[in-house]
């Protein structure tokens, strides 16, 4: 398992077009993909659950990657929230 506290970068944050792209890479990976902020944990690859959380630029948020290839999902879901 690894956890990885972000500042995320995004100019908007996650609205509906960068959590969708979010959400999509997310999925393209076999590991357990979560969230947190603010108390909350969600599943990073379901959408309407990562849009719920509301998350703004300037945000820091707990990403956890769980599985075969955790150090490959942390390492580019990290990447697509401080530079997308």
């Amino acid at each position: 398992m690894l956890i990885k506290r972000i500042t995320v970068q995004l100019s908007e944050g996650l609205q509906a077009r960068h959590t969708a792209l979010f959400a999509r890479e997310a999925c393209s990976f076999q590991s357990d993909i979560f969230i947190s902020k603010d108390g909350k944990c969600v599943s990073g690859k379901s959408i309407m659950k990562v849009m719920a959380l509301a998350v703004k630029k300037g945000d820091e948020i707990t990403l956890l990657t769980i599985g075969a290839d955790e150090h490959a999902a942390a390492r580019t879901l990290e990447e697509f929230l401080l530079t997308k």
